[in-house]
């Protein structure tokens, strides 16, 4: 009997469910970390006297590291697995996010930043790719969309740490509520156990056993007769061959412009609601807070109808909604319809996140899915380079309008939904071996 039949045999259990809050709650910590600078920036900016350019590039420092972070874990993980990669990450990630802290000037910071990014992008895609080689296939739209709503929830944690400790203590100890994530590890290297898929192509059969015993997953696994197939050595140049190549397409175009919108609007967000605002940083960051909780919805009503309408049918509607929001905010000065269409943008485009990181793990075989999503999510972080420098240079040299960056934002999520239409597979309700054979 193979591991994909043991997988696809097995009802919902109480293990799934650990291993989803597990998966949540790393996905989520680490949201918090990634978006602390955005609730701080505001802060620092007037600290350190910095201009809309410069802000823009002390951002993209982090998605610097984020870039070979997420590049290097799907690596690493298709080779020492899933589960030591993802402690491995959470321990940079966490520790350089809080020593930014102490950061004593702008260069300090910029290194903190990018080691802090290598940690961060290098965990961000591990929970995906953990969480879709568990449930049956029936499941898997849902467990993974639901993983990726927690990122939200991190999101929300930042704003909210933020708003109750800065005016306390300065923006400085903010960064210390970073050390969160580690409390994980130890959970993780009890409870958490590898990927069966991952142990079945290294031919660890007696691994495989003791994670059915430990688990209650089956009766009797010493009796289980496990067929292993040969390894099959995969470089990364598959990728772009075959059928992999239009999928690996869609899949670049999807993580480059969620990366850029997601973070050119949410990161710089406390920054020019400031400035509506008048420069009032707490009333700025309770706004985004509004803001933010309206991704809550966006993500479960994307998680939910995941495997009713398909990967596709989500991603091309809310990425399309998405455009529009930003077309309209882009037309706009009135205050109460920037906040409107800010919350749709919202809503819209954080329900894309929870279709790409579902489909993303799915459209890989084992032995390419970690760096198959890993290499996807680092052509993210290279477009995440650009948009906080790019957001910042757009601002400073109109002024301050919102018109020019949300357009660019309207034209990408736009382009993002045509492209799925057109090139994407539908994967949804099928096995992942099916997919990939």
């Amino acid at each position: 009997m193979s591991v994909v039949k043991i997988l696809e045999g097995l009802k919902l259990t109480r293990f799934h469910y650990i291993l989803l809050t597990i998966s949540s709650l790393v996905y989520g910590l680490a949201a918090m970390n990634v978006m602390l600078i955005g609730a701080l920036l505001p802060s620092i900016t007037a600290e350190w006297k910095l201009s809309p350019i410069e802000a823009g590039i002390l951002l993209s420092f982090g998605y610097l590291g984020m870039f070979f972070g997420a590049i290097s874990s799907g690596l690493i993980s298709d080779r020492i697995g899933r589960k030591y990669t993802m402690i491995l990450m959470i321990l940079i990630g966490s520790v350089f996010t809080g020593l930014c802290g102490i950061a004593w000037n702008y260069s300090s910071m910029a290194v903190f930043r990018i080691i802090a990014g290598f940690g961060l992008g290098g965990t961000l895609p591990i929970p995906a790719v953990y969480m879709s080689e568990y449930p049956p296939a029936r499941y898997r739209g849902r467990f993974v969309g639901i993983v990726e709503t927690a990122w939200v929830y991190g999101v929300i944690l930042s704003i909210v740490l933020a708003r109750i400790i800065m005016p306390q203590v300065g923006w400085r100890s903010v960064f210390t509520t970073s050390y969160i994530p580690l409390i994980l590890i130890p959970i993780i290297l009890y409870y958490a156990p590898e990927s069966l898929r991952f142990l079945e192509k290294k031919k660890n059969i007696d691994e495989i056993k003791n994670i059915l015993r430990k688990h209650r997953l089956v009766e009797e696994p010493e009796k289980l007769a496990i067929d292993v197939e040969r390894e099959e050595k995969a470089p990364l140049t598959t990728i772009f061959y075959g059928k992999y190549l239009k999928r690996t397409i869609v899949l670049w175009i999807l993580w480059a412009v969620l990366v850029y919108t997601y973070h050119g609007i949410f990161i710089w967000l406390p920054s020019i609601y400031a400035s509506l605002f008048r420069y009032e940083v707490v009333r700025s960051l309770e706004w985004v807070l509004i803001i933010t909780l309206v991704q809550v919805p966006g993500y479960y009503s994307a998680a939910l109808i995941l495997d009713k309408i398909g990967r596709k049918g989500v991603l091309v509607s809310y990425l399309a909604i998405a455009g529009v929001g930003c077309i309209l905010l882009a037309s706009t000065t009135q205050l109460d319809l920037i906040l409107i269409y800010s919350g749709i943008i919202s809503f819209f485009n954080l329900g894309a996140w929870a279709g790409l990181y579902t489909y993303t793990p799915e459209l890989y075989p084992t032995k390419l899915r970690g760096t198959g999503t890993g290499v996807a999510a680092s052509i993210g972080r290279l477009a995440g380079i650009l948009a906080p420098s790019v957001t910042g240079y757009l601002f400073e040299v109109s002024g301050g309008a919102l018109l020019p960056a949300f357009t660019v934002f309207a034209l990408t999520h736009i382009a993002a939904a045509l492209s799925t239409m057109v090139l994407g597979e539908e994967t949804k309700g099928r096995i992942l071996e099916d997919i990939s054979e």
